[in-house]
């Protein structure tokens, strides 16, 4: 009788752990047909290497990227800091001053140059806004800043282009101009500048003050086209705060953050606080929308974008500085594939991601703004299967 009881216990167990496995190949097989196809990163916790000089960065509002996978930054914290406070709170010791305007930091994080802030023959803006680089390594350089009576300023309704070295080449616009959106001379408070160098051509998100997409020579500077949402003319009208319930209104809200055309003819625009992205021919002709995080108030979830760099820009990087995130989003459907990130300070973790790049290698580039106050790498590790949704802090090892 013990030995026909064990032997039943035996098959019991066995059956048991035959289910057990089959159960758990079932899930596996779930969770893999759940799965997408989508580029995976990890933080790099020692890029960049620490600065010189005991210089500390503020609100690090641009990223862009050379030829040579030299990451330029820009941030605004020289002026405050060089006057030895931060955060109200004079400094004390050796430490600390303000870093330069602009950083350019070479592929293993060394700061190999900086310059930048007022000079003879252009007026540095008020309020600087985005770093971009064009195909002759020029860099140019918005501005978001107003009124200012106190200090003698106007709005920053220009632009300016420099070597890729600090020399000044061209300001593009006139200081102090107010905000028009169907200005022919001038902008209004730039969010960012990208470009078509086949057409000689700029796509300016213009941006805080205005509410269009403006496209400029390159050479010259002059205004060719613009256009509002869903290629109106664009409207200066106040249309109140955005609402999630509401019907989605027929022109950008403030700040248009950027403008980003790619080798298919397209143009993907940040409408921020509409927490949306819309899709343009190149001659302002409206394609597609997207809403991303349509719940999102304030600061709006659709901050800034980049493409994967293979021949067909694959993927889209989506920027939420409010939600703190970076989704990696399929381009063509605009679907999310996955997300990255956390609201924190520790490395893939952010405080208000604010701007975003990509190098030749697939490597993402990120900047904080407000307090975030940092640059961050985030490695391409190749395309696999993710079946996350949101993977929280990619650390090395999590994948």
């Amino acid at each position: 009788m013990a030995r026909k009881r064990t032997l039943w216990t035996a098959a019991v167990l066995g059956a048991v752990i035959v289910s057990l496995a089959v159960g758990q190949r079932q899930l596996a097989a779930d969770l893999e047909r759940q799965a997408v196809m989508a580029p995976v990163f990890e933080v790099d916790p020692y890029w960049p290497k620490p600065l010189p000089n005991g210089w500390l960065l503020g609100s690090t509002i641009g990223v862009g990227v050379d030829s040579r996978d030299h990451v330029f930054i820009i941030h605004r914290g020289n002026a405050t800091l060089n006057a030895r406070t931060e955060g109200g709170y004079p400094l004390t010791g050796p430490c600390c001053s303000g870093a330069p305007p602009v950083l350019e930091f070479d592929p293993e994080g060394n700061l190999v140059n900086s310059w930048g802030g007022p000079g003879d023959g252009y007026q540095w803006p008020s309020s600087n806004h985005g770093i971009t680089l064009d195909h002759l390594d020029n860099v140019w350089i918005g501005g978001n800043g107003t009124p200012d009576s106190t200090r003698g300023i106007g709005f920053d309704s220009h632009i300016l282009k420099f070597s890729h070295d600090g020399k000044f080449l061209q300001q593009i616009g006139v200081p102090g101009r107010r905000a028009d959106s169907k200005s022919m001379d001038s902008f209004g408070r730039v969010a960012k500048v990208a470009f078509d160098a086949k057409a000689n051509e700029a796509y300016v998100a213009d941006g805080y003050g205005n509410r269009r997409v403006a496209v400029i020579d390159m050479t010259s500077g002059a205004i060719k086209r613009f256009w509002g949402a869903y290629g109106n003319v664009p409207s200066d009208s106040n249309y109140g705060p955005y609402r999630p319930d509401a019907p989605l209104i027929p022109q950008f809200r403030t700040p248009v953050h950027c403008a980003e055309p790619t080798t298919d003819g397209l143009v993907y625009v940040c409408d921020r606080v509409n927490n949306r992205i819309q899709v343009f021919s190149k001659d302002g002709k409206f394609v597609k929308e997207k809403q991303v995080a349509p719940r999102t108030m304030g600061d709006g979830a659709v901050w800034d974008i980049a493409f994967s760099r293979d021949a067909a820009q694959q993927y889209l990087y989506l920027a939420d500085g409010k939600n703190e995130r970076v989704y990696v989003m399929d381009r063509q459907s605009l679907e999310i594939l996955t997300a990255f990130g956390d609201g924190g300070r520790q490395p893939g973790q952010f405080f208000a991601v604010h701007s975003i790049a990509t190098d030749s290698k697939g490597n993402i580039f990120t900047t904080e703004t407000y307090e975030g106050k940092r640059v961050q790498r985030f490695v391409y590790k190749g395309i696999r299967a993710v079946s996350k949704k949101d993977q929280g802090a990619p650390w090395p090892g999590r994948q």
